[in-house]
């Protein structure tokens, strides 16, 4: 456990940068969902796990008694991530306004009262040298930070490594912020160690979204060129692109034939199948036709025309 009057300037400073970054990380993004009134590409399942992991992260920094910017950060950290939750479950999720915000509002509620909770319940068992729960909370906290970067990771998978509604501005902050915090960390004399982790869990799985994006467009640079000449959105260009085996075809554009302008015949399943008087089973076509029954009876007759 850091003292607090014993922590350098130099920590306090580089905390209150990470802390002013983390605080204002979000708000490009929220920014951008509220322009764009969609969020195709953020997962709602990132943000919400890296809102509720605002709650272990805040009880481990806080029993830590690390420097004060870095204690507030988790509180800042999770209600923006809510906000931008209620966001995606507005814009993506046919939820009205009322109830989307009502439930950003019991969200937080629930999470500041579980964080109080358990840091008034730690805090006598941690100062007699108990610390395991404090080290538990931080564990925590670092997996649902971890596991919260595994849904945008499969958005950028089925898009063959493009990203698409993450604002680069967000993401160039939140590394900074994580990088700000990490050096506040070292500075302070004792690094506490799971905090390290937890902050470049989050610098590198940002790294590597940027870097997935970069290698899309510089594959697809022909592409780009094309759209911008073009005046046609990336995405017209790719739908465009897209074999017409692999698009979805409706009843009525495949029953006309591209090549010859006829009318193609749609399999309606086998003919309806008529039942006659005797009980036999007759198809319509067969009118013209005598029944199985006829033909019995009339080879019976010339059998005894020739007796």
């Amino acid at each position: 456990m850091a003292d607090s009057e014993r922590i350098p300037v130099a920590a306090n400073v580089l905390g209150t940068i990470g802390t002013v970054f983390w605080c204002v990380q979000l708000i490009p993004q929220i920014w951008h969902n509220w322009k764009h009134k969609k969020t195709d590409g953020l997962p709602g399942s990132m943000m919400f796990l890296w809102a509720v992991c605002s709650v272990p992260f805040g009880v481990y920094m806080i029993l830590q008694d690390v420097n004060i910017p870095l204690q507030i950060q988790p509180q800042l950290f999770g209600f923006f991530a809510f906000v931008s939750w209620g966001q995606i479950i507005y814009y993506n999720h046919d939820y009205s306004k009322l109830k989307s915000t009502a439930l950003v509002l019991v969200s937080l509620l629930v999470c500041g009262g579980l964080e109080a909770m358990f840091i008034f319940t730690l805090r006598i068992p941690y100062g007699k040298g108990i610390t395991w729960p404090a080290l538990l909370f931080g564990i925590i906290a670092a997996i649902m930070l971890a596991v919260g970067f595994i849904p945008p990771y499969i958005e950028i998978w089925q898009r063959r490594g493009r990203v698409i509604g993450i604002n680069w501005v967000f993401l160039c902050v939140d590394s900074l912020g994580a990088l700000f915090s990490l050096f506040a960390l070292a500075a302070q004399g004792t690094f506490d160690v799971l905090g390290g982790i937890l902050y470049i869990v989050v610098f590198l799985a940002e790294v590597f979204i940027f870097g997935s994006h970069i290698i899309w467009r510089f594959r697809h640079r022909k592409l780009l060129q094309t759209a911008k000449s073009s005046g046609k959105t990336v995405d017209e260009l790719l739908e465009e692109a897209e074999p017409v085996n692999q698009r979805p075809v409706s009843r009525s554009e495949g029953l006309e034939d591209p090549e010859k302008g006829l009318q193609c015949e749609v399999d309606e399943g086998p003919p309806p199948v008529q039942v006659i008087e005797d009980g036999t089973q007759q198809p319509p076509n067969a009118e013209n036709h005598p029944s199985p029954k006829e033909v019995d009876n009339s080879s019976t007759r010339e059998d005894e025309g020739k007796w």
